[in-house]
């Protein structure tokens, strides 16, 4: 199978996309036209995908606004077992769920929330991906997160919040012939993804605000996110 390498394309205006002085979705933006124009074959199948995803309501019946979000307890990039309980008791939080360190919207998302983690407050932000401690280890340093990164397994609790879903054949195929193997990063069940979903909540865990997309191009307004959290009390 010959494809268009969309990572490459995508490389080529990263640094100009991660340096834009314009809203996070905007430099998302540049990444996907870049895809839709270098890799069209690729950006077929990101479609049909996103559409599948959509048609199925994935994401629909995650935690609303008014609602808590479920008790959680993963391992840090460290190895150390972190709880939401714990996390609640420093005051409000923001969760993010990321897909995985090669993914460049995530990357792009992570630069982006490294940005913001001095306003909001390190210790009032987390994020949760399928990968193991050592790749999230790796991906927070390069990202310059100063807050940790926990493993989610086979993606048991993004499932749980009906944030998961299991990759299709011809999208493994495409991203196999590209040299991409999850099998390699993931902890647990190669091929199981969470979409990018981001939660602002409450010091009493409850859901002031929220982004759920099973579009993964698009991700929570970071002035929204600032303004939820300063809300949140």
């Amino acid at each position: 199978m010959t494809v268009s390498d969309p990572y490459a394309v995508i490389n080529q205006i990263f640094d100009k996309a991660r340096q834009l002085d314009a809203p996070l979705n905007t430099r998302l933006a540049l990444l996907a036209e870049a895809v839709d124009e270098g890799a069209p074959e690729f950006a077929v199948a990101v479609r049909a995908l996103i559409a599948r995803l959509a048609k199925t309501g994935l994401g629909a019946q995650a935690p609303a606004v008014g609602e808590p979000l479920p008790p959680f307890m993963m391992p840090d990039q460290t190895g150390r077992l972190v709880s939401l309980t714990k996390l609640l008791q420093r005051g409000p939080l923001v969760v993010s769920f990321l897909r995985g360190h090669w993914c460049p919207y995530c990357r792009l998302t992570a630069f982006a929330l490294a940005d913001i983690q001095d306003a909001v407050g390190a210790e009032h932000m987390v994020a949760i991906m399928p990968e193991t401690p050592g790749y999230s280890a790796a991906f927070r340093e390069t990202a310059g997160l100063s807050y940790p990164i926990l493993t989610d397994a086979d993606c048991g609790y993004a499932l749980s919040l009906n944030l998961a879903f299991f990759m299709d054949p011809h999208m493994i195929g495409l991203l196999q012939a590209i040299g991409q193997d999850l099998s390699l990063s993931q902890a647990g069940i190669a091929w199981v993804l969470p979409i990018p979903a981001t939660f602002v909540l409450d010091s009493r865990g409850i859901v002031v605000t929220r982004h759920v997309d099973p579009d993964y191009r698009r991700r929570m307004d970071l002035d929204d996110l600032i303004a939820a959290f300063e809300g949140a009390g």
